[in-house]
């Protein structure tokens, strides 16, 4: 029996991201999970800690669309590890502010995000690293940084959360 199978003309490029994607997120899942956090509340933790930032700002960060953003807020105001407080450069914007004891935590936090990278790449050897963390830096920078418009296509697939 032939396959009626189209032959690949270039390595499944979009496999090999969303496997290695997939399994660095579950990774990273599980190594915050132990100082209870998400991988969300780490990004937000760190990047409203880098300068004054409203949730909006956050959220175009993190890749999070507004629900979800706020749910992931809520969860740090409820740890006592951010709040929500009127802007110093503008009255009517509400930033994120992060908490003596939040910033703590997203101290720990990025070194355990730190160490997840570091496990991941060891399976490299120096070199190849070198080469692989470049070759993404420019893809994320340049083609593949910016999402393209889909019109009338399919709904984007819901993403898990462990």
């Amino acid at each position: 029996m032939t396959s009626l199978a189209p032959t690949n003309a270039q390595p499944d490029l979009s496999y090999l991201l969303d496997r290695t994607s997939r399994g660095l997120r579950s990774r990273m899942a599980a190594a915050l999970a132990e100082i209870g956090l998400t991988a969300r509340m780490h990004c937000v933790l760190v990047h409203a800690l880098e300068e004054e930032r409203t949730q909006v700002q956050l959220a175009e960060i993190g890749d999070m669309d507004k629900t979800t953003m706020v749910v992931t807020v809520d969860a740090l105001e409820k740890a006592g590890l951010a709040e929500r407080r009127p802007s110093s450069k503008d009255r009517r914007a509400r930033i994120i502010a992060i908490t003596a004891e939040g910033a703590e935590v997203a101290r720990r936090s990025q070194e355990i995000v730190d160490g997840v990278h570091s496990a991941a790449l060891g399976e490299l050897p120096e070199d190849e690293r070198e080469v692989m963390l470049r070759a993404l830096t420019r893809l994320a920078e340049g083609h593949l940084g910016v999402r393209a418009e889909v019109v009338g296509g399919a709904r984007r697939a819901r993403e898990r959360t462990a």
